[in-house]
């Protein structure tokens, strides 16, 4: 099996109804919009297209919203968006609803707050004073593996279980790939501590972005990503077409890359895409 190469996102148009959509390397690469993507993304509500974006940021869905239209999206153009930020936030809701007062060593970036805000718990610095470990960002841009290390061992040594809510091993920064916050859960893993992870590839955060969408027919809904780990990988992993774009992560990559990739991760998408235009 082969992945099927389009001219553009109008031939998916032409296939599909329901557009699930990653943000970070297909719409943008975290400083601007990739060409044509603003304007794609309203020709698809145009069509009367249904999209959902769907990305594995650690930030709930409100302040990614608002980042896009910061970068020059425009409001309305998607029907929904879903975090896995957002999907840990509520999980974390009900289930800490009998054990108010947890400490939490939150590993964020920015300075955002937005994993924990109205949630019992109190946030710590040192990482043998944490009782969960809450893991929504990497700053690899600014600090090594090794800063991580010193910061999570105690954490670790403690016992203290992991929530990685941004499955990322790979971000998009101003300055180049850097290591995302799954890095960063791996080396919490080769710690020794626990890890639970939400996000893409894994299912839970599919089923809530279905259920968003009143669970269309999956013949009917396509997943759009520049991961072969996280968004093919995933997509796939639930039954979805998939749809991969050459953008992103994938941007300097050889075909012989992509092929040690799919065959990596199990995964060969049903299209290729060079970029997220019309």
């Amino acid at each position: 099996m082969s992945a099927l190469q389009l001219a553009g996102i109008r031939d998916l148009a032409e296939r599909f109804d329901v557009f699930i959509l990653d943000q970070f390397g297909v719409l943008h690469d975290g400083v601007a919009p990739y060409s044509g993507a603003v304007e794609t993304l309203v020709r698809l509500q145009e069509l009367g297209k249904r999209t959902l974006l769907l990305s594995n940021s650690g930030k709930r869905s409100a302040p990614n919203e608002a980042r896009l239209a910061r970068l020059g999206f425009v409001p309305g153009s998607w029907g929904h968006f879903l975090s896995s930020g957002e999907v840990a936030w509520r999980s974390l809701r009900k289930q800490l609803g009998s054990e108010a007062g947890l400490r939490c060593l939150l590993i964020a970036r920015d300075g955002d707050r937005s994993a924990v805000e109205n949630l019992p718990l109190t946030l710590v610095e040192p990482g043998e004073e944490a009782d969960i470990v809450l893991l929504s960002a990497s700053e690899g841009d600014r600090f090594d593996l090794d800063h991580y290390r010193r910061l999570l061992q105690p954490a670790a040594a403690r016992g203290a279980r992991c929530l990685c809510t941004n499955p990322d091993k790979i971000m998009l920064t101003s300055v180049g790939p850097r290591f995302g916050a799954g890095r960063i859960a791996e080396l919490y893993a080769e710690l020794g501590g626990a890890v639970t992870w939400i996000g893409k590839p894994f299912p839970e955060i599919y089923a809530a972005a279905l259920d968003m969408l009143g669970n269309p027919d999956p013949v009917r809904v396509v997943c759009v990503g520049d991961s072969i780990e996280h968004d093919i990988s995933g997509g796939q992993g639930v039954g979805l077409r998939t749809a991969l774009v050459m953008t992103g992560v994938l941007e300097t990559s050889s075909q012989a890359e992509r092929e040690r990739l799919f065959a990596e991760h199990g995964a060969i998408p049903n299209f290729l895409v060079r970029t997220f235009a019309w």
